[in-house]
């Protein structure tokens, strides 16, 4: 597959992934876009595109200065589903999520919502199989004390 064709297809999951690790569309957009720029120089080298990709996307987020615009107002998170069903889930889903560390956060959303192994989410973040289960199981912990933030029948897929 070609570059452009992999944005094209690509893009959309890779804007989900960038919004549920750093909870702003506008950062979201700014680091896949890097991701992608960082990627595209060795496209001709890359294998397998799809786990580069999303690596590039999650080492982005990790270097961006997010720290600072996590602390945007929440009403800025009013965006992410508007007009979809569902919106008051996400909502609470992504609340919750902005209040865990950034490496117990990328954790969960590349299991729970990318959907990848404990093996798989390891090599994608650099790091030991058993820091991604420390990691996911304290985030779990955190997400059970803050069930508050989240609507009633908050859905986690």
């Amino acid at each position: 597959m070609d570059f452009e064709d992999y944005v094209r297809e690509h893009y959309p999951a890779l804007r989900r992934l960038a919004l549920l690790l750093c909870a702003d569309w506008g950062t979201a957009d700014d680091l896949v876009q890097t991701a992608l720029i960082r990627c595209e120089r060795r496209w001709h080298l890359v294998a397998d595109p799809h786990p580069y990709v999303r690596r590039a996307v999650v080492n982005a987020a990790s270097t961006w200065r997010l720290r600072r615009r996590l602390d945007a107002p929440l009403s800025a998170l009013s965006d992410v589903a508007a007009d979809a069903p569902g919106s008051d889930d996400r909502l609470g889903v992504l609340l919750a999520l902005r209040s865990l560390p950034v490496g117990q956060r990328q954790v969960l959303v590349l299991r729970y919502f990318e959907g990848l192994s404990e093996t798989e989410i390891a090599a994608a973040l650099g790091i030991r199989t058993g820091t991604v289960k420390s990691r996911a199981a304290r985030g779990l912990d955190a997400l059970r004390s803050c069930v508050h933030l989240l609507p009633q029948e908050a859905s986690w897929t």
